[in-house]
């Protein structure tokens, strides 16, 4: 695939995007992506028995824990 069939960035419109990213809603280059990623606040939650979650809610992770009942 040649260079100029590829997407340009949808967030600083100045280089085109890999190969890899361009199937994504909105295709960006891997410094405006990592940008837009740590905009998000976010932790990784193990789960019991199972592998691990990404919360981005608070309320999510508070419902996580099923011996916290209502901020107690």
């Amino acid at each position: 695939m040649t260079h100029y069939h590829l997407p340009i960035c949808t967030c600083c419109y100045a280089v085109r995007v890999e190969p890899q990213r361009k199937n994504m809603t909105r295709p960006t280059c891997t410094d405006c992506g990592e940008k837009e990623a740590r905009k998000v606040k976010h932790t990784i939650v193990p789960m019991p028995k199972s592998n691990y979650i990404v919360v981005t809610d608070r309320s999510l992770l508070l419902n996580l824990n099923s011996s916290h009942k209502g901020g107690q």
